[in-house]
């Protein structure tokens, strides 16, 4: 219990590191908080026309997803934790990017995280979302609708891979804190005042 107790606060103190913030003041850019949507992500750091930066910052944050659930697998391999250890770390790590204990709780919206937590539990599904992800982004160049027609996804991939498990709920509760967080574009797609990618 203790096992699994603490991989999950770690899992989250993972999720706490926001590469937005950490290669914006690498690069010499502006806290991502103080402009465009104010959320620090790969997205907003694209706004300041750094490209490089924005490339990282995704990279960041999709591995650091990654990262959590494959050191939660391992601990729950070789340490014996229990079997809630994982879908529990999944959650943990992107409540973690989502309310960063570093940053005052102000965190980003959790698409590149969420990525990666996928790729991590099961790589074809992931690589489906991605697919679905590139094709909305490309078609629409909106972000957000791209993430959100993910999000929609992710639930029946998630039940039809893992079954009706802890791991499935876990990407159920990935999916709808990926929608809470996109309150204020869904109010702007549905308005039609959604920005549009590059501007």
């Amino acid at each position: 219990m203790l096992t699994g107790l603490l991989t999950v606060v770690g899992a989250y103190l993972v999720g706490s590191v926001s590469f937005a913030m950490v290669v914006s003041r690498a690069f010499g850019l502006p806290d991502p908080h103080e402009y465009g949507s104010g959320s620090p992500g790969a997205t907003n750091v694209l706004r300041t026309g750094n490209k490089t930066a924005a490339l990282l910052t995704l990279v960041g944050d999709a591995a650091k997803g990654w990262l959590g659930v494959v050191l939660a697998e391992f601990v729950a391999t070789h340490a014996g934790a229990p079997g809630w250890t994982v879908p529990a770390a999944a959650v943990a790590v992107f409540l973690g990017h989502l309310y960063p204990v570093f940053y005052g709780f102000r965190g980003g919206k959790g698409v590149s995280t969420a990525a990666g937590i996928v790729f991590a539990l099961d790589w074809p599904l992931g690589l489906t979302l991605l697919v679905v992800w590139a094709v909305m982004a490309f078609g629409f160049k909106i972000s957000s609708l791209a993430a959100l027609t993910a999000a929609t996804l992710l639930p029946l991939g998630a039940f039809y891979v893992f079954g009706n498990t802890l791991l499935a709920w876990a990407l159920v509760a990935i999916s709808a804190l990926l929608f809470w967080r996109h309150r204020s574009n869904i109010r702007r797609l549905v308005s039609g005042t959604e920005t549009v990618i590059g501007r």
